[in-house]
């Protein structure tokens, strides 16, 4: 953080980190940005990026004629992950590193909000990883299915019950909280350069090779819900126009997996946001809609009616 504050501002040759690092206009911490930002403006997002990104989109195709080839339920879900683990260790720069590890944590509070605020409570099952090594435990791959099964439940639930998301007027944000890792945990040692954008470039391949075809595009939908995870966030909350920054939509079109390592991008993006959003509705620095909304209905049925 001290880093971009420190950045002197010329007028002839604005610094545009700066600007982004400044701006308050899309809800972010202070600390969140500025890693965020670091590892945006890294050398290696500016020099490896662009020659990482086609030969990464060129590998999932040849992935996807190789996979043809191989058995239906080809698959080695335990080594991706070991391998993910390991390159995180040595080569992810730690920027990204405690994003990546964040982004667990942020998911998992989110979908316990919905499910906690939902008319019909719905149990979620939080992954909470404090190290690197925790990814091991086929971590990518729970995280998808949880999102899934998260929606299947919840809305099995509200049409068995005959009910339908809608305002809290005090929603529960029990919880939320800042997730306890530390940047300066994050593995530091020589080869660990490599930035956000330009690892999950070169993942998503990789995701793909080893996993089952039909993992890998379960995987690369669930960026689709997106939208429909902030919806169910903004009917709690009475609030539509935080929808936050949503690029993955809609649903029901289905993308080609080629892009879905830019979408992987967006989607963490889109978390941090949305769960800035509930972080300062909990704590009041954002007025609550929904409570405000109750308000008035309450005002208005102590009213006298006109005769």
């Amino acid at each position: 953080m001290t880093d971009f504050r420190d950045i002197p501002h010329d007028e002839r040759d604005p610094n545009p980190w700066l600007a982004l690092y400044l701006d308050d206009s899309t809800p972010l911490p202070d600390h969140v940005k500025a890693a965020w930002l670091k590892d945006s403006s890294s050398r290696s997002r500016q020099f490896l990026l662009p020659f990482i990104r086609p030969l990464a989109r060129l590998s999932i195709i040849l992935i996807q004629i190789l996979k043809v080839l191989l058995p239906k339920r080809w698959a080695h879900s335990k080594l991706l992950h070991r391998t993910l683990a390991f390159s995180m260790n040595r080569f992810v720069s730690p920027e990204a590193n405690w994003l990546i590890m964040r982004h667990f944590h942020l998911g998992s509070q989110i979908l316990s909000f919905i499910g906690a605020n939902a008319p019909t409570p719905v149990p979620t099952q939080p992954l909470a990883p404090m190290e690197i090594d925790d990814i091991k435990d086929e971590l990518f791959l729970k995280h998808d299915l949880n999102l899934f099964n998260f929606v299947i439940r919840l809305n099995t639930s509200l049409r068995t019950h005959g009910q339908h998301m809608g305002p809290v007027a005090e929603p529960n944000f029990g919880m939320l909280c800042d997730p306890p890792l530390e940047l300066a945990a994050m593995p530091q040692g020589r080869f660990n350069i490599l930035d956000l954008q330009s690892a999950i470039e070169i993942y998503t391949p990789v995701y793909q090779l080893l996993l089952t075809d039909n993992d890998f595009w379960r995987a690369s939908n669930s960026l689709q819900l997106d939208e429909t995870v902030a919806i169910y966030a903004a009917k709690i909350l009475s609030s539509p126009e935080h929808l936050v920054m949503l690029n993955n939509k809609h649903p029901l079109v289905p993308l080609s997996t080629l892009r879905a390592g830019h979408r992987l991008v967006l989607h963490g993006l889109s978390t941090e946001m949305l769960h800035c959003l509930l972080m300062r509705m909990a704590t009041g620095e954002t007025p609550l809609p929904s409570r405000e909304i109750a308000k008035t209905r309450q005002a208005a049925g102590r009213s006298p009616q006109p005769s």
